[in-house]
């Protein structure tokens, strides 16, 4: 690897270190130990640091966070490698054909391009695929079997309703799905009105099961929408910390902290960065 000064490192050269890490002898004993299923936890990892860096549009991270998520590719392959399953080159030659053979507008007729969006093509391609791998086929079948568990809930939410809605299981537009989304407020409300815990305490099966109901109508709405509901729950969480951390700075500013100020006093200042905001977007 000593010739890195004269040119930048390829793929050719993370594969062969990351062979060195797994050799039995002379590999790292750590990298040694690791399965595909302790190596799972940090793809889904790298993968939100990723997605992390992009909602921070911070292209120097990006960078390195893709060299992360790279990395897990690469070592998932690895490990399959040792088992004699497939190696990196079968990876890259199946995402290859899947990209060509999904896009025959591009690879094969380029006059029918402008008409891909909206036509079905990738849907119908993905379909024959699964049936020819003999998937969602036949009794016990469903379209709902590959999205994966590991995704975020919302996220998957938003995918199993995406599925159904193929088959025409939808709403036919906001409006009911709104109204759902009123119906299942009540319900928790009802279900509170049941005996809502103490403070600590934890909630009831059935509030529970209500508030699992109301964020599934939510995705919903955010399907309908078209909004993705994990990127605008990022942006609440972004909104909620700039503004609090606006609170904590005014509290120094006077010698406290939120700790020593009441939540009149807290609301009046949030309030005050609210209105602020509001005013340098006018």
């Amino acid at each position: 690897m000593s010739d890195n000064v004269c040119r930048p490192y390829r793929i050719d050269d993370l594969l062969r270190v990351m062979a060195r890490l797994r050799d039995p002898e002379t590999g790292c004993p750590w990298d040694r130990q690791q399965t595909f299923a302790t190596i799972g936890r940090y793809t889904i990892e790298e993968a939100y640091e990723v997605a992390d860096a992009i909602a921070r549009s911070d292209l120097e991270a990006l960078k390195d966070e893709l060299g992360d998520l790279l990395l897990q590719v690469v070592y998932h392959a690895r490990m399959a490698e040792e088992d004699g399953r497939f190696a990196f080159a079968d990876v890259v030659d199946a995402i290859t054909a899947k990209m060509v053979r999904r896009h025959p507008r591009v690879f094969e007729d380029t006059s029918l391009r402008a008409t891909f969006v909206g036509s079905g093509t990738w849907e119908r391609i993905k379909a024959e695929e699964k049936a020819e791998r003999g998937e969602n086929t036949g009794e016990g079948g469903s379209v709902l079997d590959d999205v994966p568990l590991a995704l975020p809930a919302l996220s998957r939410a938003v995918k199993l309703q995406s599925r159904a809605a193929k088959v025409g299981f939808d709403w036919p537009s906001l409006a009911p799905v709104l109204a759902k989304a009123e119906e299942e407020i009540a319900e928790l409300k009802a279900a509170l009105a049941g005996g809502q815990p103490d403070n600590g305490a934890r909630a009831s099966k059935k509030v529970a099961e209500e508030f699992g109901d109301l964020l599934f109508v939510m995705a919903n709405v955010a399907r309908h929408l078209k909004l993705d509901p994990e990127a605008a729950l990022r942006d609440a969480n972004a909104k909620f910390v700039r503004r609090f951390r606006s609170i904590e700075t005014a509290m120094r500013a006077e010698g406290r902290t939120p700790v020593d100020a009441t939540l009149e006093e807290m609301d009046q200042l949030w309030d005050e960065v609210k209105a602020a905001e509001t005013s340098n977007k006018e």
